[in-house]
């Protein structure tokens, strides 16, 4: 299994997992033409796509897509039914694909039906999770937004996180800013400066520098307690995801 990336729009990254026989899987394909080019360029014939959420930057290629190879098997939640998913998949499902088998993990929160798309040790998040951050939450989904962050926390040390955005540096900046003694995000923000210089993805990251360096894994910690200031709450946590996301939101690097 090879991965790799098409970007896309502003900061949107289409992940393309390819066979040996140059068969490919499309993750998230936000828009039509690069995702045409870079297949032709490889020479790479998909056979599905798999989507998180309803969102027009993860879902916008699909119909054109779909036109040019209308044998594609399309994989999303249920909330993508109406933008050309063909196979509707919800929690614990598993699918299989080209002799690989994905479980799918219901990740709600930045929309009410996201999933995340799971082969050891690859997860494919959508916009739940970056590295150093977590998507906006709809409102009224904290609640949701907090039991996903937590599910994807329990995978192995050694899952690979590849969000659909490239939000790394700025996540990381806030990171710092909230603390600035944690060495674990000064040598991973200059490693992430680094890259961007060279113009250079930073993803995938891996869920054990995420549990150092990303403030929505450390909820219980106490620097994201006292950045956030609530400190004796009945729902402590919940309330420092909500605050913490709130002053990510306003942060200005």
């Amino acid at each position: 299994m090879k991965i790799t990336y098409i970007p896309i729009l502003n900061d949107n990254y289409v992940w393309v997992i390819i066979n040996n026989n140059k068969f490919c899987i499309i993750v998230d394909p936000g828009d039509y033409i690069p995702v045409l080019n870079f297949i032709k360029k490889h020479n790479l014939y998909p056979i599905a796509i798999l989507v998180t959420h309803r969102h027009q930057d993860h879902i916008g290629g699909i119909k054109k897509l779909l036109q040019s190879y209308p044998k594609l098997y399309i994989y999303g939640p249920k909330e993508t039914k109406n933008f050309g998913i063909n196979k509707i998949c919800k929690e614990n499902d598993y699918i299989s694909i080209l002799g690989y088998k994905f479980k799918i993990i219901f990740t709600p929160g930045h929309t009410s039906g996201h999933v995340s798309y799971y082969i050891k040790p690859h997860l494919f998040c959508g916009d739940v999770l970056f590295s150093g951050g977590c998507g906006k939450i709809k409102n009224g989904m904290i609640i949701k937004m907090y039991t996903s962050l937590k599910k994807i926390s329990r995978l192995p040390q050694n899952t690979l996180i590849y969000p659909s955005h490239e939000y790394t540096l700025n996540n990381l900046k806030f990171s710092k800013s909230i603390c600035s003694e944690n060495q674990e995000i000064s040598n991973f923000l200059k490693k992430t400066k680094k890259l961007y210089l060279k113009n250079q993805c930073t993803l995938p990251s891996n869920l054990e520098i995420e549990k150092k360096i990303n403030p929505f894994l450390n909820l219980n910690k106490s620097f994201v307690q006292k950045s956030t200031k609530i400190h004796k709450d009945l729902m402590l946590e919940l309330n420092i995801l909500s605050t913490l996301r709130k002053m990510k939101e306003r942060y200005k690097s």
